[in-house]
């Protein structure tokens, strides 16, 4: 199945693509990478999810967070590229983690954004090299930020 067809058997809705906050391009290609700037936790009524891990949020609403960026960052690349299928792989994600100083498990969170991308593209190129880091905070109190690099076709 191509990418388009393993996101629709997903039974997800992508949220609208966002709009950049600040001055820089939501997307850059460079020869055959895609770069992605920062995403939020953008929601399909355009509203962000807002809260911090480890003291308004959970761990699992955290990961829930964490998909629903990579959806917005799959709804940039629809939006910018026409489809899915452009893509080839994910070559690396750094995940942010907005939370208190006592949490340690921002992979798990970060998951649920590689874990969408995993069932979009398959194992071998839906999943890349990957850091997931605490922060102090984020932009308007959002509980994960995702950047992303892929290889186009």
């Amino acid at each position: 199945m191509t990418p388009e067809e393993n996101f629709a058997s997903l039974g997800l809705t992508l949220p609208p693509a966002p709009k950049p906050m600040g001055v820089y391009k939501p997307l850059l290609i460079d020869g055959k990478h895609c770069y992605v700037s920062g995403h939020g936790t953008l929601k399909e009524d355009g509203t962000l999810i807002i809260g911090r891990i480890g003291d308004s949020m959970d761990m699992e609403e955290g990961k829930l967070a964490a998909r629903q960026v990579g959806l917005a960052i799959l709804a940039t690349l629809k939006s910018n590229l026409g489809s899915l299928d452009k893509v080839k792989r994910v070559i690396k994600t750094l995940g942010m983690v907005n939370c208190t100083p006592d949490f340690e498990k921002h992979p798990f969170v970060i998951n649920g954004c590689s874990e969408l991308f995993a069932a979009v593209w398959g194992n071998d190129n839906g999943i890349g090299v990957r850091s997931a880091v605490g922060m102090g905070s984020l932009p308007n109190n959002i509980p994960v930020e995702i950047e992303v690099l892929f290889e186009l076709h």
